[in-house]
């Protein structure tokens, strides 16, 4: 609950960042860094001596990689790349197995449709390969 009233505060204070990046998400994924910021900012707050500076550090680095994420999103949409190449861009930034949700995630000015028909061209061309079927589908990279 915290965490969406901190993605709450922000937006109301004029970071627009979170309509387009999950805060959540990138928190989630350093779980063991928030906890142990959090841990480390909760020291001694009973006897009102708490430092507050490991989570706000903590907190403004997810904010600008956040930003970062941001500009390089933008930064596909303002090179005029076709939907190809903006896809092909994005697989790029993997590291592993993905699916289209999380191509979806990084190209959210492509609808879903076109997402899959650019992942259906990078197949066919060989440049990555699809594993599984039905929900359980995911691709890998393969010469990109």
């Amino acid at each position: 609950m915290s965490r969406l009233l901190t993605t709450l505060l922000l937006y109301r204070s004029g970071f627009v960042v979170c309509k387009y990046i999950s805060l959540e998400k990138k928190i989630e994924k350093t779980k063991d860094t928030y906890y142990d910021v959090l841990e480390a900012s909760s020291e001694n707050w009973n006897e009102n001596t708490n430092d507050n500076t490991p989570f706000v550090k903590y907190l403004l680095g997810i904010i600008l990689s956040a930003y970062r994420d941001f500009e390089e999103r933008l930064n596909l949409i303002d090179d005029k790349l076709s939907s190809v190449e903006i896809v092909e861009a994005a697989i790029k930034n993997r590291i592993g197995k993905f699916t289209k949700s999380d191509i979806q995630e990084e190209c959210p000015a492509l609808a879903r449709q076109t997402i899959e028909k650019a992942i259906k061209e990078l197949c066919d061309s060989g440049k990555i390969e699809k594993k599984g079927s039905g929900r359980s589908t995911f691709y890998v990279r393969k010469d990109l």
